[in-house]
């Protein structure tokens, strides 16, 4: 039993010391192993390290090779730009240097001219002296001869060259203005034609409305009032002068603006119809009907703009336009005039082939004064260009505005067509009317200016005055100088009066020999 334990015990003993010496010897091998494996990382590391070096050495190598490729390749551009440079201002010093020598030249040849014309110059002085001494002598020798004074010499001497240069200056007058005539007559005659064909409008029949239809006398009363308190007020709002007279189922709104008066009459028509007529219900009227005058009046600017065909124009000379419906001139309701005068203008401007939209639009806002001249100081010419510069209208326009009655000298063509279309709307028949008085003084003042000549007989105004026949007297007036009194005739009645359209002058010289057989 002992022994068996004893075994065990140096068995087991053995078996540590073999195992501690198994450990030992596999220790041993490990670390030579872990020694072996880093040597052989270790090399494979530097082997690496040197092929790096090697190749960082060649990219080295590779790149400073290209820097310096670079760098000569920017040295010869650099050079061939300065030697480039260097021969352009050789070139330029040679042109400077050819400059200065033709200069030199052209000055001397100036100063040789110059001098030649000192000499001319001083040899005109003195054939000048010599001639004026050979005048002065010529007349002391005819004052001697003629016994006449140096004044009646000069006299006698204008007279006779007036004499004799009436004739031909007559003469030149009549070739140029036939040459004029016959050179712009078919140009003028095709495109005034053309546009007058092209446009067609109605005579005009609207006068300034200012009475007002009443169903019956006893909304006469109605209107007034108790005490008059309705028409007073009436009046006040409308800032209108009610009358009311003798005259049946008639009442007569008299103001001079004719925004007012046309609210005035909408009002009076709206209340006769309501039926209730108090200071109330008046005032409410006229504030709708006012109300509605604005946006109609902005609607009808729109429609002439769009009409047109004339593009985009500020609002607040939308509503001007609007206002010029309500404006009449000579019985013309300026609104119609200013779209016929635009499209007068514009037909012009196309056969003359220039901005037709430009020249519609001149023509449209050629008399825009007129829509504010009854509520501003100032002429409707000087108001329409105010108007028309503060709201950045085109400077063709402008002028157009400013020349259209000749006050200003136009600077363009479209400007010379807006003033023959006005002329044209104007003078078209049944256009425009005036009372008898202002007609029958445009007669007078018309015979009166061609009586006014001498030579002249008696004169006739005729066509409604658009044509005066003037009668020469035969023995004081030849052919020669009819011309001459026509052309002086009409500048003066350019010059002294106002008409619409235009006056033919027709001068007539008639001799009749007569005699009778017995």
């Amino acid at each position: 039993m002992q022994n068996n334990i004893l075994i065990s015990i140096l068995i087991g003993i053995c078996g540590v010391v073999v195992g501690i010496i198994l450990m030992n010897v596999l220790q041993s091998m490990g670390v030579s192993k872990s020694k072996n494996k880093a040597k052989n990382i270790l090399d494979e590391a530097n082997s690496k390290a040197d092929g790096i070096l090697r190749q960082a050495t060649l990219d080295g190598k590779q790149q400073i090779y290209e820097l310096k490729l670079e760098a000569e390749k920017e040295i010869k551009q650099k050079l061939q730009d300065i030697n480039d440079t260097e021969n352009k201002l050789l070139r330029r010093e040679d042109n400077l240097n050819f400059r200065d020598q033709t200069i030199t030249h052209k000055e001397k040849e100036i100063d040789n001219k110059n001098k030649i014309v000192s000499e001319k110059i001083e040899n005109l002085d003195k054939m000048e002296q010599e001639l004026q001494a050979q005048i002065d002598n010529q007349i002391t020798v005819l004052e001697r001869v003629s016994n006449m004074t140096e004044a009646d010499a000069r006299k006698e001497i204008m007279n006779a060259v007036e004499k004799k240069m009436e004739k031909e200056v007559s003469t030149y007058i009549r070739e140029k203005e036939d040459e004029a005539n016959q050179k712009a007559a078919d140009i003028s005659r095709n495109i005034i034609a053309t546009a007058i064909q092209r446009y067609a409008q109605e005579e005009t029949m609207e006068r300034t409305v200012s009475t007002v239809t009443l169903p019956n006398e006893e909304m006469k009363g109605r209107i007034i009032g108790r005490e008059g308190r309705n028409i007073r007020t009436i009046e006040q709002l409308t800032g209108v002068d009610l009358i009311i007279d003798d005259t049946p189922d008639a009442l007569t709104v008299s103001c001079f603006d004719p925004i007012r008066r046309e609210i005035a009459r909408q009002s009076l028509e709206v209340l006769m119809r309501d039926g209730r007529i108090q200071p109330a219900r008046i005032e409410e009227v006229v504030n709708k009907v006012t109300k509605e005058m604005n946006e109609n009046m902005i609607k009808i600017g729109d429609d002439a703009v769009f009409k047109l065909g004339i593009g985009k124009i500020h609002r607040e000379l939308i509503k001007l336009i609007g206002r010029l419906k309500y404006r009449y001139s000579y019985g013309q309701n300026v609104l119609q005039h200013s779209m016929e005068v635009a499209y007068f203008a514009g037909i012009m401007a196309a056969e003359l082939g220039l901005n037709q939209a430009l020249a519609k639009r001149a023509g449209l806002l050629h008399d825009i004064g007129k829509a504010i001249d009854f509520e501003q100081d100032g002429s409707h010419i000087e108001l329409g260009s105010k108007v028309a510069k503060k709201y950045g209208e085109n400077a063709v326009v402008i002028n157009a505005i400013e020349s259209h009655h000749g006050e200003v000298p136009p600077t363009s063509l479209i400007a010379n067509l807006v003033a023959a279309a006005d002329a044209l709307s104007a003078a078209r028949p049944g256009a425009r009317y005036e009372s008898m008085e202002g007609y029958i003084q445009r007669l007078e003042q018309l015979e009166s200016i061609a009586n006014s000549f001498d030579g002249v007989e008696r004169t006739y105004a005729i066509q409604a005055g658009r044509e005066i026949r003037v009668m020469i007297q035969p023995e004081k007036v030849n052919d020669a100088r009819m011309a001459k009194i026509a052309h002086d005739i009409r500048e003066k009645i350019e010059n002294e009066m106002t008409y619409p359209g235009q006056i033919k002058v027709t001068l007539i010289r008639e001799t009749r020999v007569s005699e009778v057989a017995k």
